[in-house]
């Protein structure tokens, strides 16, 4: 009888072991790989949908590789009096390069871009977040990126709030898994 409970305890701390072992690797990959994001705002349509839910990957932000143009990324919210600390918007432009709105359209170092997934006009914003001026063109600083939603005139974005420190980036939106419709890479 003795080996009988010996085994079953045994037995029961192997599957114990197991079930850590699952957990730390996808906490691991939660942390440090790729993460789930509910977007809560319409600024990212029609790309991005209200209540889309996405997959981003955090390993080039982890390992300092920087974002590009284009990227879709997920960030820390510099407006601290919104009810949304973490935001999806698109990079328009990365350290170093001007912006500028002219017309409706926007422009970087001179160019203008082509964007095919924008929606609406892109002016500047009246309202400006607490302490923070941003005239045009702008020039974006060092260790910063330039974002916009893609839904130009429904977007409190780096017209609003300026600049985004690269520090508050946290991951790099590659694949929107709901709805099920709509699945596929973003």
């Amino acid at each position: 009888m003795v080996p009988q409970q010996h085994s079953f305890v045994r037995s029961l701390l192997e599957w114990v072991i197991i079930f850590a072992l699952v957990f730390v690797f996808f906490i691991f990959i939660r942390w440090f790989v790729v993460e789930p994001y509910r977007v809560p705002t319409g600024s990212m349509e029609p790309t991005i949908e209200v209540g889309d839910q996405v997959l981003a990957q955090k390993v080039t932000i982890n390992l300092g590789m920087g974002v590009n143009q284009g990227d879709i990324v997920v960030f820390r919210n510099p407006d601290g009096g919104s009810d949304h600390d973490i935001l999806v918007k698109r990079v328009i432009a990365t350290a170093g390069q001007t912006v500028d709105l002219q017309g409706g359209v926007v422009y970087v170092d001179g160019e203008p871009l082509s964007e095919a997934y924008a929606q609406g006009d892109s002016y500047p914003l009246a309202a400006q977040a607490e302490g923070v001026s941003v005239g045009f063109p702008y020039t974006v600083p060092e260790g910063c990126v330039w974002v916009m939603g893609d839904n130009r005139e429904n977007s409190a974005d780096s017209r609003y709030f300026g600049a985004v420190p690269e520090d508050d980036l946290i991951a790099v939106v590659f694949f929107r898994y709901w709805p099920f419709d709509r699945l596929g890479g973003v």
